[in-house]
Parts: C-alpha cells; structure tokens; sequence
C-alpha cells in the first residue's frame, strides 16, 4: 500500500518514511503544501491513506485533507504538536479519520493506520461484479467465472482472489495478504500455505500459469491484479 506522507520537518519525515517502508508500505515525500498538492491533483488515486503534518511553511493539512476528499475518498491522519480540542475537531469535521500528537511512538502510529485503513476495507461497498481479464467475480453470488464458465474455488480461494480484486494495480506484500486473510477467514495462514493458495489460483484463472497475467509476482515486492 502507498500512503502520501507530508511532514516539514525533515529529521522527523526521514524517521516516518524509513519506518513505514520496513512495516511494508510504499511511501511518497513531501516536504510543503505546495508539492503535496501537485501530487494530490495528478496521484491521488494511487494512494491508499494520506499523513499530513498540519502545520506546514506555506499551508496547512487542512488544506491538504478539503482537497484529498474531494478527489477520492481515502483516509487521513493528522499529525500534529497542538493537542487543542479546537483544532481536533476542526480536523475530525473537515473529514480526518484520525490525528496523532507529536512525539508519538512510530508502532502506535503504524497501529492507527492499520485500524484506519482496516476500517475503511469493511466500509467499503464491494461491487457486484468485478472483471479482471477474461475472469468475472459475481459478488453477490460468491462465484467466479473465466470465459463464462464458473471456476469452483474454496472458501480461501475466493476470500484471497476477492482482496487482489478489491486493489487492482496495488502491490501487495505477502504480510499484507496473510494479515487481511487472518482478519477475513479468522483461520491461521502461514507463508507456505499462502505460496500454494496463489499457486492453485493461478493453475485455475490463469491461460498460462507459469507465465501469469492476472496474479503477477513483483519480485521482492508482492503481488498485484490488473494495471
């Protein structure tokens, strides 16, 4: 996942950064409103949640978060160093998910967007029909088709392609994926059994599975559906 990170303060920004690639997010700095907001009008829809700073030198996150929501509705945290009641809610009413004060510890910070970004997962209203190349995911049905003839999947089958639908053309690492069908299925899945679930999907989705074209390996990333 690609979180859009804006912070001044540079000391401050290189620490975020470092510690949200190691937890496996992809991340994008800036360091102003001003690059942050060219980056919100052309990318914005790459971006799975956004963590702006809400004192900047040529703006503010409210800004930055008016304009997020009313190009795409993803999540938002603010950090902040004034713990006003004032300015929360003035950040909460214009949209924001959540805010974290300044010094925060960086593994309650990680925690907050994993629960933001769990909670908008659950929000989201899933399409009825999702198509991926020549496959159709009736999701009303549970069932999936490829040229028109239903493919029989398991239960994790199907909760495991339904979450690579869901984030077309977002890599997603491996602990992502363990993590999410931890919290779908409630079962435990391990890395092996993860390699033979994307293994079996591919020999049933795929025209060619040892040259995939709808579950694509990117190495030392993850995996990702579509363009």
């Amino acid at each position: 996942m690609k979180i859009l990170l804006v912070e001044d303060d540079k000391t401050i920004a290189a620490g975020l950064e470092y510690s949200l690639q190691q937890d496996q997010f992809a991340t994008i700095l800036c360091h102003d409103a001003a690059s942050a907001k060219k980056v919100i009008a052309d990318e914005i829809e790459q971006f799975a949640l956004c963590l702006f700073d809400l004192s900047l030198p040529d703006g503010s996150g409210y800004e930055l978060c008016q304009l997020v929501k009313e190009r795409s509705d993803i999540p938002v945290i603010f950090l902040t160093a004034i713990d006003d009641e004032v300015n929360v809610v003035m950040g909460l009413d214009m949209g924001a998910d959540d805010y974290i004060t300044k010094p925060f510890r960086i593994r309650e910070l990680i925690s907050r967007i994993k629960t933001v970004l769990r909670r908008y997962q659950k929000q989201t209203v899933t399409k009825a029909t999702i198509e991926i190349e020549n496959v159709r995911i009736n999701t009303l049905e549970g069932k999936v088709y490829k040229n028109g003839e239903e493919v029989l999947l398991t239960a994790l089958e199907y909760r495991l392609f339904l979450i690579f639908a869901n984030h077309i053309g977002q890599v997603l690492s491996r602990n992502q994926l363990l993590e999410r069908i931890w919290d779908v299925a409630g079962d435990f899945v391990n890395d092996n059994t993860l390699t033979v679930y994307i293994k079996r999907l591919r020999e049933k989705l795929e025209d060619n599975p040892q040259h995939p074209q709808i579950i694509k390996t990117m190495r030392g990333l993850g995996y990702k559906v579509g363009d």
